[in-house]
């Protein structure tokens, strides 16, 4: 079980921490406001031969479980991306610190996704950077990814604004958008961990 969990990760006007039940309403209608900018982006999962049901996704309560079991065992940390100001609190995103490993690699990769509206205001590299911080001072992790597609210049900007170096190309690497896309891999180092 992960001492680190739930946490709450706050700096300026962004408070990152676990979605909760109660946040489905809003979380659905960001997601819907946004369909039409997400979907190019947007993981999906691969027809499997043999799995019925394969590439259906969650619903918003199994993920929510999901990501609190994933978060307890230390091996996934999804915090959705609130900023508060004087008018209130707006669920404006999501970031998941996933794949976290110990031992030898002690590595992880982030991804993100943030509302329209609020992009391009410096909100996804603020919580890129919460999130590597996280990552490298509590979890001591010596290698953190993001990978992007090659034509998202906005996320490649979020990564390279956060410090993170371009490594290469990963071929065929995650499915997105209904099919095997190829991946830019950027890497962050921890230089404290040797």
């Amino acid at each position: 079980m992960s001492e680190h969990w739930p946490i709450f990760l706050t700096e300026g006007e962004l408070l990152l921490r676990p979605l909760r039940i109660r946040d489905r309403r809003r979380w659905l209608q960001v997601r819907a406001e946004n369909k039409d900018w997400l979907s190019e982006w947007e993981a999906t999962l691969p027809k499997v031969p043999g799995e019925k049901n394969s590439n259906q996704l969650p619903s918003f309560s199994e993920m929510v479980n999901w990501h609190r079991r994933e978060g307890r065992n230390g091996r996934s940390y999804s915090l959705a991306i609130w900023q508060i100001n004087e008018q209130g609190r707006n669920l404006i995103g999501q970031i998941t610190m996933g794949g976290v490993s110990y031992g030898a690699m002690r590595g992880a990769h982030i991804g993100y996704w943030i509302d329209r509206a609020y992009a391009n205001r410096g909100f996804t590299t603020q919580a890129v950077n919460m999130l590597t911080s996280f990552g490298f001072q509590e979890l001591a992790l010596h290698r953190i990814e993001i990978n992007i597609r090659p034509e998202n210049a906005p996320s490649i900007k979020v990564a390279e604004k956060a410090g993170y170096i371009f490594e290469g190309l990963r071929p065929r690497y995650l499915h997105i958008d209904g099919k095997w896309r190829d991946h830019h891999c950027y890497v962050k180092e921890n230089s404290q961990v040797i």
